[in-house]
């Protein structure tokens, strides 16, 4: 069979978006099962079913990977560590450096006392953990420059991600006033968003940025079928950073991603118009025209913030096909068998208002 690759969004639907991807790509002749978040604990029935039914009811899944703490992510992982033979479990665990990263903290005087205070700031890793450790499914750590198959792990750096332990809001006590102040005048910011009109072309990005644990955010890369795949969990701005500058040596050429996933649901404080020019192209000077790529975005029908409208208004500025899995799942594909019960996917209109 030829080479081919498919990668499903699924629609996990809740209040709130949330991630589960599920990727198969053959090559050479082998054929590799690739699991990339499971959504909230409730969605990991769903990840299983979908693999059954798509994938040919698997015995191993090669690589399972969970891009972060958060629980509309790593959630759903624990059904599928425990129904499913993993080959390995990619992901970082702030535990783990309690001894490097001690001295940066001035509240504990001990590693154990440190680790412990992360285990429980970031249970839902721990909750993998556990499982991995009984089920004796090798832990790797997923820093740039890791290879996950036929994947390139673009960001976090360790330094990187270390540094986003000691200042998270996961641990405020290491925080002063101000920082903590200014924390919560972003917070606010995020959630008070007027529309506006805005004419072909016009993005609007707000200063503040998205959070510690979004950017500890795991970024993949690969180069399947003649096709560039990004996959960028719920990264921010400095993680995108990241991904550019590392881009000439994981042998990505810039701009020009085939298939994109949008940060963070579509979220507005993880992208700006200067790194999305750098990682897709610049804007295109009229509407209308041929797409270039496909942009998807995880994002729950019953979530009211997300996608964001200017998210969506810049995919369509740099030429891409936009698709939600807002209703439903989504799959994007080269060379994959075909599915009686899919059909191709609407592309999300163009929004004539942003949010100011």
């Amino acid at each position: 069979m030829t080479d081919f690759f498919e990668i499903d969004f699924l629609d996990v639907e809740a209040k709130s978006s949330g991630d589960a991807i599920c990727i198969r790509y053959e090559l050479n002749g082998q054929t590799f099962i690739h699991v990339v978040d499971g959504g909230y604990q409730s969605t990991g029935e769903k990840v299983i079913n979908f693999l059954n039914k798509y994938y040919g009811s698997p015995k191993r899944i090669d690589h399972v990977v969970a891009t972060h703490n958060d629980g509309d992510h790593a959630g759903g992982l624990q059904r599928v560590l425990e129904d499913c033979e993993i080959g390995v479990l990619w992901m970082l665990r702030p535990w783990v450096f309690a001894a490097e990263l001690l001295p940066r903290f001035k509240r504990f005087t001990t590693a154990d006392g440190l680790e412990k205070a992360l285990r429980e700031a970031y249970s839902n890793l721990a909750a993998l953990e556990e499982i991995a450790l009984r089920k004796n499914i090798p832990i790797y750590a997923p820093f740039q420059g890791s290879t996950i198959g036929a994947f390139r792990v673009m960001a976090p750096t360790r330094s990187r991600f270390l540094d986003l332990i000691v200042s998270s809001d996961k641990t405020p006590q290491e925080k002063g006033l101000l920082e903590m102040a200014r924390d919560a005048v972003v917070r606010v910011a995020k959630e008070a968003a007027a529309l506006a009109k805005a004419a072909w072309g016009d993005e609007y990005f707000p200063a503040g940025e998205t959070s510690n644990e979004n950017e500890m955010s795991v970024v993949q890369y690969a180069y399947l079928n003649g096709c560039k795949i990004l996959l960028t969990a719920d990264t921010g701005r400095t993680g995108l950073k990241e991904v550019i500058d590392y881009a000439p040596l994981a042998g990505l050429t810039l701009p020009g991603i085939d298939r994109f996933q949008v940060p963070h649901h579509g979220g507005r404080h993880n992208v700006s118009t200067d790194l999305l020019d750098q990682l897709l192209g610049e804007k295109k000077a009229a509407q209308g025209g041929k797409t270039t790529f496909t942009a998807v975005i995880s994002a729950a029908e019953a979530d009211e913030d997300h996608p964001r409208k200017s998210v969506v208004r810049a995919m369509h500025h740099r030429g891409a096909h936009v698709i939600s899995t807002e209703g439903s799942n989504k799959r994007t594909s080269k060379n994959a068998p075909q599915r009686d019960d899919y059909s191709a996917a609407d592309c999300l209109p163009y929004p004539d208002e942003q949010e100011d």
